[in-house]
């Protein structure tokens, strides 16, 4: 296994794995984002992990945050924003290399955490989070109110 940067080389196949991860999400939408990941490399970074063969066995997306990242101390913070292993490569050590990948770009741009979410109902997302070394900090519920004219008038 060996894990890249990705490069414009690489778009199509970076793409696949978005699918496998957010398949909700149009692929012109996939292709902005990966982009202006390409366009901005001090703030985004994405690795691919490979096997022998070539073949692409998961990916991750990193980005820099400099506002505030629940539980964490410092800022900027690294935010690992997505990682999909395909089923038959799971529990072979694709994950752990792809973290390591985000961890060594992360401290080359002078980060002192790693930061990340999930789902509350995603119990395999945090299983993985734990076994990557990540601690839970805190569990949020967002909410949101849809504004109107008449929220003027209230």
């Amino acid at each position: 296994m060996r894990v890249l940067l990705v490069n414009p080389d690489m778009l199509e196949r970076w793409e696949r794995m978005r699918q496998q991860l957010w398949p909700d999400t149009p692929s012109s939408i996939h292709w902005e984002e990966m982009e202006a990941c390409l366009a901005n490399p001090d703030r985004q970074a994405a690795f691919l992990c490979e096997d022998d063969a070539g073949v692409v066995a998961g990916f991750a997306e990193a980005s820099l945050r400099s506002d505030y990242v629940n539980g964490c101390e410092t800022s900027p913070v690294a935010f690992l924003e997505g990682i999909f292993v395909l089923p038959s490569y799971r529990r072979r050590g694709v994950a752990r290399a792809l973290v390591i990948a985000v961890e060594r770009w992360a401290m080359s741009h002078s980060c002192r955490e790693l930061a990340s979410d999930t789902d509350l109902a995603n119990l395999t997302s945090q299983s993985l989070h734990a076994s990557l070394g990540f601690e839970e900090t805190e569990r949020v519920v967002y909410f949101r109110k849809e504004l109107s004219e008449t929220s003027r008038e209230n």
